[in-house]
């Protein structure tokens, strides 16, 4: 039924065993038929209190016997059958069932439930604080691990998902600041998602719960940092787009150089020519429209 997962027993699912509900329910009919027949046809007075009192007595312990024993299950849904304390199997036969009024009997949810985590605030990986907040998709695949080894396996379920978000949201760096491709919150959505399904089970697996889909729903830097990390964001953008820009420039006066010398147009010493790459990067990597001044002489006047 059991072995031993760190240092605690851990239970194990069974198939239980439960009468068919609709045989037993033909069964109360028939006690019903026969009591009211019994008394109306006269057999009873005729009998006398000997045999009429005891048998009406045991009618109606045997009514009252198999109708506390009905129980229905719903599709998806499962109920844990007990006998003074010991586990002896779970039932998830569909319909009405009827067990022994003495064996307990704990019904529970096998669908999937849906929960969206509040949104907490943790330190990424550099030490920034952040709020993160997910979504998780679970359900209960080992019924006696849900019911016997956890003392509420849903509160369990809410608690292990915000350990288990703070603990992969802690992995990683909420973005990249360098130039290295490493794995980010924000940049990175399937490999955190998978990191983040993987510690849920493996935290959950005590309580017999399977996480089917796990994903951030909400992810920005905590309000006394937001601001200051906006403008360094703002800042590297320009950074990558100037880096751009001069890339480009510079292609772009290398090819102007040399189509000039390669068709013979003009002929340019080092300094005139150090002066014409000069203007044409001041032109192509300004931010504003350049005012080109006309030289109405030669060109070395």
């Amino acid at each position: 039924m059991s072995d031993t997962n760190q240092g605690m027993a851990s239970s194990r699912e069974r198939p239980g065993f439960a009468y068919n509900g609709y045989v037993m329910l033909i069964a109360l009919l028939a006690i019903i038929v026969f009591c009211v027949a019994f008394f109306v046809s006269g057999m009873g007075p005729t009998l006398g209190p000997a045999i009429g009192l005891p048998v009406l007595i045991l009618s109606v312990l045997a009514f009252i016997l198999i109708a506390v024993g009905f129980f229905m299950i719903q599709p998806n849904q499962a109920v844990v059958i007990t006998l003074f304390g010991e586990y002896r199997g779970t039932v998830r036969t569909e319909g009405l069932q009827w067990i022994w009024p003495w064996m307990g009997k704990n019904k529970l949810s096998v669908r999937a439930h849906n929960i969206h985590s509040d949104k907490v605030k943790i330190n990424d990986l550099r030490g920034n604080p952040i709020e993160i907040a997910c979504n998780v998709v679970w359900r209960v695949a080992d019924t006696a691990q849900a019911v016997f080894d956890v003392d509420d396996y849903k509160e369990f379920v809410n608690i292990q998902i915000e350990a288990g978000l703070r603990t992969v949201g802690a992995r990683h760096p909420y973005d990249d600041m360098s130039d290295e491709d490493e794995t980010t919150l924000r940049g990175s959505a399937d490999v955190v998602n998978a990191e983040l399904i993987e510690e849920l089970n493996d935290r959950l697996k005590v309580a017999g719960i399977l996480v089917d889909e796990a994903g951030l729903t909400h992810l920005a830097y905590a309000p006394e940092i937001a601001g200051a990390m906006l403008r360094r964001q703002q800042a590297d953008a320009v950074i990558a787009a100037r880096k751009k820009v001069v890339i480009g420039a510079v292609s772009m006066v290398e090819d102007a150089l040399g189509k000039l010398s390669e068709d013979g147009i003009v002929n340019l010493d080092d300094e005139r020519r150090a002066a014409m790459v000069s203007n044409l990067m001041v032109v192509l990597c300004g931010d504003r429209e350049a005012h080109p001044v006309v030289n109405t002489g030669t060109l070395y006047q």
